[in-house]
C-alpha cells in the first residue's frame, strides 16, 4: 500500500461511520495531509448537514491552518459542485487554496458526475483519481444502486438450522441465532433505510423490526399487506418508528403510519421497489418470510444475502429456508455456533464495476 492508498483507506474507514444516518446521500470520508502528517479528518455525519470535506477542514487546529494551502486533501468520493442541502464542497476546497486533491472515484450522480473534478482542474488544482476506487464503490453500493437502478439496494437475510429449516413444523418461529448474532442483526438494521416482512410473518412472528439491541436509528418498517388484514395490535403499529403498508386498497397517512397503494400491472415486488424508490428509501433489508425471500431470489431483485446457520441446531422438519442456487459467496464469519455467509447477486451489481 503506497501513501495515497494509505490515506484513502482512512477516508473509507471514516466514510462508513455515516452508515444509516446519511442516506440517501453517499457515505464520504476526507483526510487532509501536510508533509506526511494528518492535520484534519471528517466524514458526512447526517443527511442535510455538512459534507466530509467541510467537516475535515473544520477539524484542523488553529495552529495548523497555515499548512492547509500546502496540503493534500484525500476524499473517498468526488466533491459536489452543485447546491443541494449544502453549498458545493468544491468552492470550499478552492477558497482554501488546497493545491492537490486525491479522489477514490467519481460521483456518478448526474448533478455531480465529473463536474466537481472539472471545477477543481479549472481552478488550477491538481487532481489524482482512481485510488482504491473498487473499495470506494463497494462502500457506496446503496447510493449507486439507488441512483442508477432506480430502486433500493436489496439485502436478504434469514437464519436457518444446520439442516436448512427456518421454522418448526407448526410454522411457529424457532430461536435459531444466538444473542451475539442477534445484536449484529440489529446493527445491520441500523445501517439500512428500510426493513421488510410479508403479511404472514407479521401475523405469526409479530416482530418489532427495531434496533432495540443496538444503538442506532430504526429503519422504516415496510409490510406487504395487500388486502389490509393485519390487526392493529401488532407491534408494527406501536408507533415507535415509521411503518408503511404496501397494499391494493388505499393511499393514506397518519403519524408514523402510511398506506401506499400499488397496482398489479407489474409484479408486486417490482411495484414495491418502485414505491420505496419514490419514498427516497435507498436500501432495504428483507427479513421474511421464506416465500417472500424466495420470490426476490427468483425474480433476481436482490443484491446481497446474509444467511445465518446455527451449526449446532437441527430441526429435522418444518419450513424450508430459501434456496440461493449456488450464488457467489464473498465472505463468511463465525459467532459461536452461528456461521454467517454473505452472498452477492453479480447479475444485479455488475453496474457498480466492483468485480
Amino acid at each position: 500500500m503506497n501513501a495515497d492508498e494509505h490515506y484513502m483507506s482512512r477516508c473509507l474507514q471514516l466514510a462508513t461511520l455515516g452508515a444509516g444516518t446519511v442516506a440517501p446521500n453517499p457515505m464520504v470520508g476526507a483526510v487532509l495531509v501536510y508533509n506526511g502528517t494528518i492535520i484534519g479528518e471528517g466524514y458526512h455525519q447526517k443527511f442535510g448537514e455538512a459534507h466530509a470535506e467541510i467537516n475535515c477542514l473544520a477539524s484542523v487546529k488553529e495552529e495548523d491552518r497555515k499548512f492547509i494551502k500546502n496540503s493534500v486533501l484525500y476524499i473517498s468520493l468526488e466533491p459536489c459542485a452543485h447546491f443541494g442541502k449544502t453549498p458545493p464542497c468544491v468552492d470550499s476546497i478552492i477558497s482554501n487554496n488546497i493545491p492537490h486533491v486525491v479522489i477514490a472515484c467519481r460521483d456518478r450522480f448526474e448533478a455531480v458526475n465529473g463536474k466537481g473534478v472539472q471545477k477543481l482542474l479549472s481552478a488550477g488544482i491538481k487532481v489524482t483519481e482512481q485510488v482504491l476506487a473498487s473499495q470506494a464503490l463497494q462502500v457506496n453500493k446503496r447510493f449507486f444502486t439507488f441512483n442508477e437502478q432506480k430502486r433500493p439496494y436489496v439485502i436478504l437475510k434469514w437464519a436457518q438450522s444446520k439442516d436448512g429449516y427456518i421454522a418448526a413444523t407448526n410454522a411457529a418461529p424457532a430461536k435459531i441465532s444466538n444473542e451475539i448474532t442477534d445484536k449484529l442483526v440489529h446493527k445491520w438494521r441500523s445501517e439500512e433505510a428500510a426493513i421488510l416482512v410479508g403479511t404472514q410473518t407479521a401475523l405469526v412472528d409479530n416482530p418489532s423490526l427495531t434496533t432495540r439491541l443496538w444503538m442506532g436509528k430504526n429503519p422504516v418498517r415496510i409490510v406487504i399487506d395487500l388486502n389490509l388484514r393485519l390487526p392493529a395490535h401488532l407491534k408494527l403499529f406501536d408507533g415507535r418508528s415509521k411503518t408503511i403498508l404496501i397494499n391494493l386498497l388505499k393511499d393514506d397517512q397518519k403519524p408514523n403510519l402510511q398506506w401506499v397503494k400499488i397496482d398489479l400491472s407489474k409484479p408486486v415486488l417490482t411495484s414495491l421497489l418502485e414505491a420505496l424508490k419514490n419514498q427516497g428509501l435507498s436500501s432495504l433489508l428483507v427479513e421474511g418470510g421464506a416465500k417472500l425471500l424466495q420470490s426476490f431470489i427468483q425474480l433476481g431483485l436482490w443484491d446481497e444475502a446474509r444467511v445465518i446457520t446455527n451449526e449446532a441446531l437441527q430441526l429435522h422438519s418444518g419450513l424450508r429456508a430459501p434456496d440461493l442456487n449456488n450464488f457467489r459467496q464473498f465472505d463468511e464469519q463465525k459467532i459461536l455456533s452461528d456461521k454467517i455467509q454473505l452472498f452477492q447477486n453479480l447479475s444485479s451489481i455488475h453496474h457498480l464495476g466492483i468485480f
